[in-house]
């Protein structure tokens, strides 16, 4: 099988790993011949284009490809996208992300190379300004003809764009979002050495949250959560792992409620530390207000670890009320409060709402579980097309 995969930028973050992990897997797992094209991995969250080359993977990277809509250089990149599928040649195209999904099924089409289509997350959201939203509602929808399936990460993903009027439901194909899965089982570094190494004690609970500090991601109310949870749990320690342009807007929300001694940043940390940051953790949280599923919710789970979430998108789906962790509603700040400080206080809920994550997610979501089923879904488009 021949395939070439189209993403917007290969900076480290949730759809850009899932994506690389297809590529690699179908690669050195399953010999197929494929290619990854991406445009330029610029941005403050690191970028995975030297672990794509350090694998032997086959990179293009397109100058023309950014994530900001600038119609002269979006025709420019779908030009580019063309050639480079003309002189490639493969047997189906996977594209992933907004600009790459749009462009990329456009240039499929338009040259009869059918395309299955990732959602990650969509295009049109909570947050965005109305003219925006409506304007990638509406690409979506003209795009659905150019492709022959999707696959989504979770089943709301789905649900979104069928209530959106994009597809029918036999053109979607569910496929959590696979990752290396024994890296959270067996991490490198202990969880002693971790937490000696951030200056926590024993003593502390951990209350962490992995996500870049960007709007969405909502530290916001966490931070603001904060004053209730340490007054319930003195010994609490927030530990954020991640950057971003509110890191300095956070910092300073921090210290106007006197809180700068309970909160740890730990920067930007390559993927393959990120097991070991969970394993520190006693509690993690993920206060996104758009995301179609966070990676470190299953990561949470897979490593042993109770998880608070907001009730968004696929969220659910892992965070199981009273089962895995707690579910409570978007935005909310005491509900999130409660239910951390609920946690803090009871080591056998954690122990218990962790073992159940574990024991139910982790072969779910190892990532060559997730290749296989993406390559039936290309099975299937093939013997259809």
């Amino acid at each position: 099988m021949r395939t070439a995969h189209i993403i917007t930028r290969l900076i480290i973050g949730g759809a850009q790993e899932n994506t690389l992990f297809n590529v690699d897997d179908q690669h050195h797992i399953h010999g197929d011949e494929v290619c990854l094209i991406t445009g330029p991995g610029i941005g403050p969250e690191g970028s995975l284009e030297k672990r794509a080359r350090d694998r032997g993977l086959d990179l293009q990277v397109v100058p023309e490809m950014g994530r900001s809509l600038h119609p002269w250089r979006d025709m420019q990149c779908y030009f580019a996208l063309k050639r480079a599928l003309k002189q490639y040649k493969p047997d189906i195209v996977h594209t992933h992300s907004s600009k790459a999904g749009i462009l990329g099924r456009r240039a499929a089409y338009a040259l009869g190379i059918p395309c299955v289509h990732g959602i990650h997350g969509a295009s049109f959201h909570f947050g965005q300004h109305p003219v925006l939203f409506r304007a990638y509602r509406t690409a979506e929808r003209i795009a659905n003809s150019w492709c022959q399936h999707f696959i989504t990460v979770c089943d709301a993903m789905s649900k979104l764009y069928l209530e959106a009027g994009i597809g029918t439901p036999d053109k979607f194909t569910t496929v959590f979002s696979g990752m290396e899965v024994d890296d959270f089982l067996n991490p490198s570094r202990s969880r002693a050495v971790v937490r000696q190494s951030l200056g926590i004690e024993d003593s502390h609970i951990v209350v962490g949250k992995i996500a870049r500090l960007f709007n969405l991601k909502g530290h916001e109310y966490l931070i603001e959560a904060a004053p209730k949870i340490a007054a319930a749990v003195p010994n609490v320690r927030f530990l954020l792992v991640g950057d971003g342009n509110l890191m300095q807007q956070c910092q300073q929300r921090i210290a106007e409620l006197g809180l700068t001694e309970k909160f740890i940043f730990a920067g930007l940390v390559p993927p393959e530390q990120v097991a070991e940051f969970i394993g520190a953790m006693d509690i993690v949280v993920h206060t996104s207000v758009w995301e179609g599923l966070a990676r470190v919710l299953p990561q949470a789970l897979i490593s042993g670890k109770p998880i608070v979430s907001y009730d968004i998108d696929g969220a659910p789906e892992v965070c199981i009320n009273d089962e895995t962790g707690f579910l409570v509603p978007a935005r909310s700040i005491n509900e999130l409060a409660e239910a951390i400080a609920t946690l803090a206080h009871d080591a056998s809920l954690r122990e218990q709402f962790g073992q159940t994550g574990q024991e139910r997610f982790t072969p779910q979501f190892r990532h060559e579980f997730m290749t296989e089923r993406v390559r039936e879904v290309y099975t299937r488009v093939l013997a259809n097309h």
